[in-house]
């Protein structure tokens, strides 16, 4: 399956950019994730929105984390 890019904006996390992510996974295994400047481009923001998209998602996702770039995979059985 193909990678997906999404943009993380002035919104931030909104409940309608974690449906559309969701979607996102439905045709695609990975999925990228960039933080825009308007989404607050400082280090401990990029982390807090990671953290948060694990709650969201489940347990059924990793990630991967460089610069202000978030990488999200989904296995096929549980990791943790």
């Amino acid at each position: 399956m193909m990678q997906s890019h999404m943009h993380l904006g002035k919104n931030g996390m909104t409940p309608a950019f974690i449906e559309t992510l969701k979607d996102h996974f439905k045709n695609h295994e990975s999925v990228k994730i960039s933080v825009l400047k308007s989404a607050g481009h400082d280090k401990e923001q990029v982390k807090k929105y990671t953290e948060q998209l694990l709650e969201e998602l489940g347990k059924k996702y990793t990630e991967r984390t460089v610069g202000f770039t978030i990488s999200l995979r989904k296995w096929k059985r549980n990791v943790r």
